[in-house]
């Protein structure tokens, strides 16, 4: 299952039996069962022994080396403040767990089975009699109640308007409680099944909401084991993990330990890979694929260089506006600027043509809005008429198109109609504002130099047009710390790729949400917050969440709150000979916590 942020790990609906508690018709019958599915049936029933595309037997054993770029300065991925090393995913496990070739089922792992009402006022979960920490005391419903109580108290924001009005009751040492504060909202209920639990009598000792700077008593398959400061980590897989022989876990981590090296620049970091440095890299950059995948160890096998096609659904990579900022308030001024992007020239001179420009934000998937509006998307429309562009009912949605010759005079005559009716003017070579007479000037701001190269091009054309757009690179903490600030007119960042369109996206368009960082472009608008809720509302209606589905995506598009960039289908990956894995690759991901090291290695 594709990995989400903390407070919407998956928002599912439940399968199992019906058991009536009593006669009286007040009392809401109660549904027990193990696995759980949003829609249809889970793929791997109840007795399960592994998930397919593991190796059951794979061997145990070896270091995995990986490399990131940056620093970091704790260990505390939750924390207000800071940077998280790379590898805390493996520090805790969740209540259940979901597959990577499923995107909407869960199965057990801390919590071995859950109870529910049938009205969705209240869950239980039952958590496992051998489930302890990685010190190996008990994990109990206690700290699933403290997990709780302290994300809702000291955590993200989100957390606490998602969640606003649910108690936590503990009613026996390995029961738990939720209780929502009316019934009939299933989704919310069920993702509670995704909440990462901490040992209470590690955190009650910490400031949950304070950057971590020693190592954290956890629940996951991994430990720190030893560390440099923004230089390294090193993560030992705990032997006496008790979960390790689960349906969900068997034929994962098998590494022993897991190595992060840390580097400033890619470039550097791309050399030390083809150094034996680290074991695997996947390359987003199809130049530095292309010309510098080469060399001894690739021809002489030490290095497997591999493009494994995929039909993964692609995220919004993009050029994203705040339009908090006074510049980009105006639809039309973010309308003219995507006309300077010339991404045919781009991915014929930059890119050796491998990309395709993306131009939705659920790519890959039947959620994606193509031609006009269906009768269901006009009626799911009509009530936000008069508050959506016109062009939503009109036109189909496609990014601007040039001839790839670097010349963009067709675009320029385009853009200059619509920044005419936004009230600016070319003024001796300058695009200035009507009234003001100040130029038009903004800050994209990146922490790369892969993409200070797609914005070079981009600031071009717009210098030709007389817009002053600076580029300022930054480190990654300083890169976080702005983001989380809001302190940026334009971010080279993405909106994550979506399967379907689930609760996550109020954390990016709805307006309650507006203090999280996955809300980019800075939005509040009544007509998103319509279509977001009709989406959380239409989770169990695979044909009404269709529909509501692509008429988001309609309303997102002409908006026009980013710049779309582009996007490949497939991977793009190169590791050191002693990596194998399975003959079958799970749907949603590389599957790398399923390979293993070739023994003898």
């Amino acid at each position: 299952m594709k990995k989400r942020c903390l407070v919407f790990f998956c928002m599912f609906s439940a399968l199992g039996f019906l058991h009536t508690q009593n006669a009286g018709a007040e009392v809401p019958q109660t549904i027990r069962t193990t696995s759980i599915s949003l829609r249809g049936t889970p793929k791997y029933q109840p007795g399960f022994t592994h998930f397919d595309y593991v190796n059951p037997d794979a061997p145990k054993g070896g270091t995995l080396t990986r490399h990131a770029i940056g620093t970091y300065d704790n260990f505390h991925l939750y924390a207000l403040r800071g940077r998280c090393t790379d590898g805390y995913e493996y520090f805790y496990d969740s209540l259940m767990t979901g597959s990577e070739d499923e995107d909407d089922a869960l199965y057990p792992l801390i919590a071995e089975s859950l109870e529910y009402a049938a009205d969705y006022s209240f869950i239980i979960f039952s958590i496992h009699p051998q489930a302890k920490d990685q010190e190996g005391q008990p994990l109990t419903a206690e700290d699933v109640a403290f997990s709780f109580n302290t994300f809702y108290e000291k955590g993200v924001p989100q957390f606490r308007t998602y969640y606003n009005g649910v108690s936590v009751q503990v009613l026996s040492g390995n029961r738990v409680r939720f209780d929502l504060p009316e019934p009939g909202d299933k989704e919310r209920m069920l993702a509670l099944g995704g909440t990462t639990i901490f040992p209470k009598r590690f955190w009650e000792q910490h400031n949950f909401s304070e950057p971590l700077v020693t190592p954290p008593v956890g629940t996951g398959a991994y430990r720190v084991k030893d560390y440099k400061m923004g230089e390294y980590v090193i993560l030992e897989r705990v032997k006496d993990y008790w979960a390790k022989d689960l349906p969900v876990n068997k034929g994962r981590y098998n590494f022993d330990t897991i190595r992060y090296d840390y580097y400033r620049d890619d470039t550097i970091a791309l050399e030390a890979f083809k150094s034996g440095e680290y074991d695997i890299r996947s390359e987003s950059d199809i130049e530095k694929w292309i010309t510098q995948y080469g060399g001894s160890a690739f021809t002489s096998g030490l290095i497997i260089k591999e493009e494994i096609p995929h039909a993964i659904p692609r995220p919004m990579n993009a050029f994203n506006f705040n339009v908090q900022r006074p510049v980009f308030q105006d639809r039309r001024v973010r309308m003219a600027l995507n006309y300077f992007l010339d991404f045919e020239w781009i991915n014929k001179n930059l890119f050796y043509n491998q990309y395709t420009r993306t131009r939705s934000y659920f790519q890959n998937t039947e959620y994606a809005a193509s031609g006009l509006p269906s009768a269901a998307e006009q009626k799911v429309l009509e009530p936000i008429r008069g508050q959506i562009p016109p062009e939503v009912f009109t036109k189909e949605y496609n990014p601007p198109i040039t001839g790839g010759s670097g010349f963009v005079r067709p675009q320029m005559r385009e853009a200059m109609a619509l920044f005419n009716e936004a009230g600016w003017e070319l003024r001796q070579g300058k695009l200035v504002h009507k009234g003001s007479g100040e130029q038009m000037r903004f800050e994209l701001l990146i922490y790369s130099p892969s993409s200070e190269k797609i914005a070079i091009p981009l600031q071009r054309n717009l210098a030709r047009f007389g817009i002053d757009m600076h580029i300022r690179m930054v480190d990654v903490s300083q890169f976080v710390n702005r983001l989380r600030a809001r302190d940026y007119d334009m971010l080279d960042r993405g909106f994550s790729a979506q399967s379907y369109p689930s609760s996550d996206l109020a954390l990016a368009w709805h307006s309650d949400y507006m203090d999280s960082t996955y809300n980019i472009a800075g939005v509040r608008d009544p007509a998103l917050n319509y279509l977001v809720e009709g989406i959380i509302a239409h989770q169990e209606d695979a044909e009404a969440l269709l529909a509501w589905g692509r008429a988001l995506d309609r309303v997102l598009t002409w908006n026009h709150y980013v710049i779309p960039q582009w996007h490949t289908s497939q991977f793009r990956v190169a590791y050191n000979q002693k990596l194998l894995k399975p003959t079958v690759r799970p749907r949603y991901t590389l599957g790398l916590n399923t390979w293993w090291i070739r023994q003898g290695s």
